[in-house]
């Protein structure tokens, strides 16, 4: 029987990068994938059976025991240090993501074990290796450039959806981020101006994800020069770039599209030289990205391209007893950097989330509390002088902070222990937060797992009251006629699917909150409000409108009726289905009953701007609809619009609140035509939501 000589390649982790690793691993002629072990035991066995490796295992101890004489350290950060030295200890050589460790005293612990057991560790410092960067660096090496003097990186990112569960590593260390990206810029910087000496790092808050810290900006004093690097979550389409200034010259390196360019001083006058410069950069990349388009059609550059090219270069040095590409202590000096500027980012996030009250003195809870509604309803909390728990994932509004009838539970809706610690010891909670605008798996995180997070620890807790805010959304919507008044018996949405992710989102929720009461016992009551307008809202909603600068497109002739409520309004409601309502799953419409249309609410809004205003006819935007569903279903892709929803959309409807008057009593008390008149006193301005820390932050 023929021996196998190939190299026996384990992989321990089978996360989004460990498929990179198998597919580079299937390239080298002489290494075989053999085994894989992962704490997902079906993830293992999803990531086996697409690349046919023989054996899953529950541990690495057990993958070791079949025989392997390499392994791939795939598993989250803290990890790395660990499984590394296990792997070591039985014999395996090892390669590692980045980074490394979590410090050095764990970098020193794999080097030390490694030179013990005579094997070799190799760390994926991939983008020294990628093409782009090396043929930069032997530019900067040729001299080409003169002296290299700075290195300014970008790079814009994005983690894999959160659709709620367990919390993700990004968003439970406050620095998590920069030492998921950050070591990359590190030995970059390194790379084109040798040892980093002295770092300082600056790090803020803007998008509306849980991540806390989403926008780096690091300075770092280097041996030969100065690197500027930022990183951002926010920033679309998303970048990877960098520049690296010299004496003589400037290369610039665009990551993503596939281009370096070299711009060398000239001899000419300086207007000339700005321009022979321009053009001749122009034509370098106009040159190089349809080239190396091509290249990637043709499977010539991969995805990844760094990680295939040092994993044959980490194999080849296995043949030749070379060392590795790069060796646990040349990583030494990023893992520290990273670690300090990570370490102290994780420290501020204790700090700030050490601000707030926690101590679970309130009775109430609002969800969704730095929202339109939610600001509102705490509003009217406290001027009932009613302690108030708030659950939100930012800092709230400043009107807030200080106030010790507030305290405050950080967290994420679709985080199932953060609700938990949220919910316990109330007596009533008011479930306003949900997800408006966003992915469809923000969606299914905030409205529909945050819903079910919240109604199971109402249960659990034993909560005497939940008040759920749902919405008209939900209800069927292309069945109604031109005289049908829509109460609430009225059929929920039967294809929630044909509709927007908003809809479908909500849908889901509100049908979580009544088989909770039907099956369960859960006490709740269920307020599906009109569209809610008011102070600090947006005016022109797509329902009403879209707004191009000038223009305005009003979908269908402007005659429809739009179900408007003031927020106020709709906050009184809240507070007379808290005191007056069963809570037996009681379901009740608030819609203010002036009409008023399209039409009409373009004109409130052109009276404070002068635009113009153009009408799409409803058979030509049905038109529209029927071409984009087509061609979408030609390329097997989910249509942006389609006749369903713009039917749902335009539908002419009349919501019939008798159920409210009532049972609970309510009327509008400031109605609409006050309301627009606030609304347009409060349209002018706006201010940005980015709150950088206050002070600069300095690692090392």
């Amino acid at each position: 029987m023929p021996q196998d000589n190939h190299v026996r390649v384990g992989l321990v982790g089978a996360g989004y990068i460990s498929e990179f690793h198998a597919r580079a691993i299937q390239r080298i002629a002489n290494a075989r994938i053999v085994a894989i072990t992962d704490v997902c035991v079906a993830r293992a066995k999803d990531l086996a059976a697409r690349f046919n490796v023989p054996g899953v295992f529950p541990t690495i101890e057990d993958m070791i025991g079949n025989g392997v004489d390499v392994i791939h350290v795939l598993t989250p950060p803290s990890s790395h240090a660990q499984v590394a030295i296990t792997a070591l200890e039985n014999g395996c050589d090892v390669l590692v993501e980045k980074p490394l460790a979590m410090n050095v005293e764990e970098v020193d612990r794999i080097t030390a074990v490694a030179a013990s057991v005579g094997k070799r560790v190799c760390v994926n410092h991939s983008m020294l290796y990628d093409r782009f960067v090396a043929k930069a660096l032997r530019i900067v090496r040729s001299g080409a450039i003169g002296t290299p003097l700075t290195f300014d990186y970008f790079r814009s990112s994005e983690y894999p959806p959160y659709r709620g569960g367990p919390l993700p590593l990004q968003y439970e260390d406050g620095g998590y981020p920069f030492l998921d990206q950050g070591v990359h810029a590190f030995y970059l910087a390194e790379a084109f101006l040798g040892n980093i000496q002295d770092v300082r790092a600056y790090y803020g808050t803007y998008g509306r994800d849980s991540l806390l810290y989403d926008e780096w900006r690091v300075g770092a004093r280097c041996e030969h020069g100065t690197a500027n690097i930022q990183l951002s979550w926010n920033v679309r389409p998303l970048q990877n770039w960098f520049v690296v200034q010299g004496t003589e010259g400037v290369i610039r390196a665009n990551l993503f599209a596939m281009w370096v360019t070299v711009s060398r001083r000239l001899r000419l006058p300086k207007a000339a030289a700005r321009a022979v410069g321009a053009i001749n950069e122009g034509l370098c990349i106009v040159a190089q990205v349809p080239a190396n388009i091509a290249r990637f059609a043709c499977k010539k550059i991969v995805q990844y391209d760094g990680l295939h090219s040092l994993i044959a270069a980490f194999y080849s040095s296995r043949l030749t007893s070379a060392p590795p590409p790069v060796s646990a202590r040349q990583a030494r000096s990023a893992v520290y950097w990273t670690d300090r500027v990570a370490r102290e980012a994780d420290a501020a996030k204790i700090q700030f989330q050490a601000r707030f009250q926690t101590g679970g003195r309130s009775k109430a809870l609002v969800t969704g509390a730095t929202g339109l509604i939610g600001r509102h309803l705490v509003r009217r909390l406290l001027e009932q002088d009613m302690q108030v728990r708030l659950f939100v994932r930012r800092q709230p509004p400043s009107e807030f902070l200080g106030d010790p009838r507030i305290e405050v539970f950080l967290g994420d809706l679709g985080d199932p222990a953060a609700v938990d610690r949220a919910v316990a010891g109330t007596e009533i909670v008011y479930h306003v937060g949900a997800t408006t605008r966003g992915t469809v798996h923000d969606h299914e995180r905030g409205t529909v797992a945050g819903t079910k997070n919240i109604v199971e620890s109402v249960l659990r807790h034993d909560v005497r009251r939940l008040l759920y805010i749902s919405s008209l959304s939900c209800l069927h919507t292309t069945g109604s006629g031109q005289a049908d008044r829509v109460t609430e018996g009225w059929p929920v949405e039967p294809l929630p699917e044909m509709r927007g992710s908003y809809t479908q989102a909500k849908t889901k929720a509100e049908k979580i909150v009544l088989d909770a009461v039907r099956n369960r016992k859960l006490r709740a009551a269920l307020l599906r409000p009109g569209r809610v307008f008011g102070p600090g809202a947006p005016f022109l909603t797509p329902d009403v409108a879209h707004r191009f600068k000038n223009l305005v497109l009003i979908l269908g002739d402007g005659t429809r009726n739009l179900p408007l409520v003031y927020v106020d309004d709709l906050v009184d409601a809240i507070f007379l289905t808290a005191e007056k309502s069963r809570f037996d799953g009681a379901i009740f419409h608030i819609v203010d009953p002036t009409q008023i249309t399209q039409n009409q609410l373009v004109r409130y809004a052109e009276s404070e701007d002068n635009f113009s205003v153009i009408h799409l006819p409803t058979i030509l935007l049905c038109g529209l609809a029927l071409v984009l569903e087509g061609f979408c279903k030609v390329l097997r892709r989910p249509s942006p619009i389609s006749i369903y929803r713009l039917r749902s959309a335009l539908a002419p409807l009349e919501f019939d609140c008798t159920l409210a008057k009532r049972e609970i009593g309510w009327q509008p008390r400031i109605g609409i035509r006050s309301g627009l008149q606030e609304v347009l006193a409060a349209e002018r301005g706006s201010c940005s939501n980015f709150v950088p820390s206050t002070q600069p932050r300095t690692a090392g």
